[in-house]
């Protein structure tokens, strides 16, 4: 919107996505360090007793009672507003992207309401499973459409790209696929969101993955194994919202946190992040770079099947950790939760950097 303004005014470096990108990081991190304390003082105000602490949890989390929640309002207002204002308002990608925020911002803001209403400090007390998973569903779907429209008719509809130049159209078992891409992203994030700062930790080497994959789909011959996605360009102001977004919560989250993301914030940052991979024709490449997060997620799903196939053999729920998700494993080990903050973080950087190098050679 202030872009086309820009450029109709003969501010012609405008149409550089790299301003752009530049423009909607300053915006949405500003955004965050001026209106963050106001934002927290508010929630704090209207949740009174916070979010409450779920009883799977290392006893140490006792004392994050009464830290409000639901942080990630702030966050996707930041990002929508900036990319609105910076994004070319034509373009279709960075609507989708936008969009996938919303819809699983949404979701999660119910999820996060129901949980600050009751109080119950079961792990069960916000959405139940199967109706969380039913609406992400079919925001899949809704998403999974509009993106296999954007794409330029040199690649095959519903199809899906792989290092070394490996294309092959999945005909229905695209929206299957994206599914476990978009939904995947979503949960993984969601899940990985249990200490202080992490998830904002762990979330942007991924951006810059992802951004370093845009250039690359909107510049021919840069990385001959990126497909060239001119619309794609669309996403610079979105990435750079969301990586200013995402650095000026750290400002309130880092330890101790003042304010936690909350579904509303973890859920929405995983299903941009998945919908803005497949927009770029970048799933696997994403999946490494989140690698991280996808243990995290792993543990859960390997520790609740050992549990319910081991009791239902012998009688006794056994656990591969001595908790999940991973972090919470660490915990109960003794590790200050810094320390396995700025441990993930490493591994989220050095998984990011093999995605990376995937990017250039694959």
């Amino acid at each position: 919107m202030l872009t086309s303004f820009l450029l109709d005014n003969g501010f012609g470096f405008f149409a550089s996505g790299w301003t752009q990108f530049a423009a909607a990081f300053g915006l949405a991190f500003f955004i965050m360090l001026i209106f963050g304390r106001w934002f927290i003082k508010e929630m704090h105000k209207l949740q009174k007793k916070g979010q409450p602490i779920s009883e799977n949890v290392p006893e140490t989390h006792r004392k994050k009672a009464g830290t409000p929640t639901m942080g990630g309002i702030l966050i996707c207002i930041a990002i929508i507003l900036s990319s609105v204002l910076f994004m070319p308002i034509h373009n279709p990608t960075g609507w989708i992207a936008l969009l996938s925020l919303a819809l699983f911002g949404v979701i999660g803001f119910v999820d996060d309401y129901k949980k600050v209403l009751s109080q119950s400090k079961k792990a069960s007390n916000g959405l139940s499973p199967m109706l969380r998973l039913g609406l992400e569903a079919v925001c899949v779907i809704i998403l999974a459409f509009l993106i296999n429209k954007t794409m330029p008719p040199y690649i095959p509809e519903l199809s899906l790209s792989l290092p070394f130049g490996i294309i092959f159209s999945l005909g229905i078992f695209y929206y299957v696929f994206a599914y476990f891409v978009i939904a995947g992203s979503a949960n993984a994030t969601n899940i990985t969101d249990g200490l202080d700062g992490m998830l904002a930790k762990l979330y942007m080497p991924v951006l810059i993955v992802l951004v370093v994959a845009l250039y690359g789909a909107t510049r021919i011959g840069f990385m001959d194994t990126v497909m060239f996605l001119p619309t794609a360009s669309g996403l610079y102001a979105v990435l750079g919202a969301a990586f200013g977004a995402v650095l000026g919560f750290l400002w309130y989250n880092a330890k101790p946190a003042s304010i936690f993301m909350g579904d509303v914030g973890s859920l929405a940052l995983g299903g941009f992040m998945g919908t803005v991979a497949m927009l770029l024709k970048s799933e696997i490449i994403m999946a490494i770079a989140a690698g991280m997060m996808v243990l995290i997620l792993l543990s859960s799903f390997v520790q609740t099947m050992y549990f319910k196939a081991s009791r239902k053999i012998t009688g006794t729920g056994k656990r591969v950790f001595l908790r999940a998700p991973l972090h919470h494993h660490f915990e109960e080990l003794g590790w200050p939760e810094t320390k396995i903050v700025d441990r993930f973080f490493i591994m989220s950087i050095l998984f990011s950097g093999l995605a990376m190098v995937l990017l250039k050679f694959a």
